[in-house]
């Protein structure tokens, strides 16, 4: 099979139900946002190292996160009710209370929070840093779609705390690097 269909050609895309939609349609920026999202995931694992109990850790998160964002892709190709809906795996609470679960398993080992944090520090925080914005930004457009097209729950709920999980991860990979958080300083008037 070849990797090209020519299909594309004409500034459209098929969803799995069969239909065709522009390829700047929300729904296609929507779920082409999570898979940027999962690619800078992989940038984030590139970065971490085996022989490092947190690191090697995070390698395992990483794993079950990136094939999870896979399902919401293929949700948000697939709305319910349309063709082939019944094949898509729909991210529910399980799902979330497993990402709430990583969040306490990695944030119990950060110093508390004391101001808001810059997003830099050693390379794997930045990395983790980044990814939570592309992560943020993947969540928006789907509240985007939503305002037009039905968008799961479940998926909504898990993206908003992976933001949060790779914020914690950030903290965590700091503190293990021996680098604190870098407080924002406001201006002064």
């Amino acid at each position: 099979m070849k990797l090209y269909t020519r299909t594309g050609d004409d500034g459209t895309t098929g969803l799995f139900s069969g239909t065709r939609v522009s390829k700047d349609h929300p729904r296609i920026e929507a779920y082409g946002t999570v898979d940027e999202f999962n690619a800078v995931v992989g940038l984030c694992m590139s970065a971490c190292r085996r022989d490092d109990a947190f690191e090697a850790r995070l390698l395992e998160i990483f794993a079950q996160v990136q094939s999870r964002l896979f399902d919401i892709g293929a949700d948000l190709a697939t709305p319910e009710g349309a063709a082939n809906s019944a094949k898509i795996v729909r991210i529910d609470e399980n799902h979330v209370a497993e990402v709430e679960g990583w969040i306490d398993e990695v944030d119990g080992a950060n110093p508390p929070l004391r101001a808001f944090v810059m997003p830099s520090g050693c390379e794997l925080a930045a990395r983790l840093h980044l990814a939570r914005t592309v992560c943020r930004r993947a969540e928006r457009l789907m509240v985007s779609l939503g305002q037009l097209e039905p968008v799961g729950a479940g998926p909504l709920r898990y993206m908003n705390r992976l933001s949060d999980l790779l914020f914690a991860m950030a903290r965590r990979a700091n503190h293990n690097a021996g680098v604190g958080d870098v407080p924002w300083v406001p201006a002064r008037r």
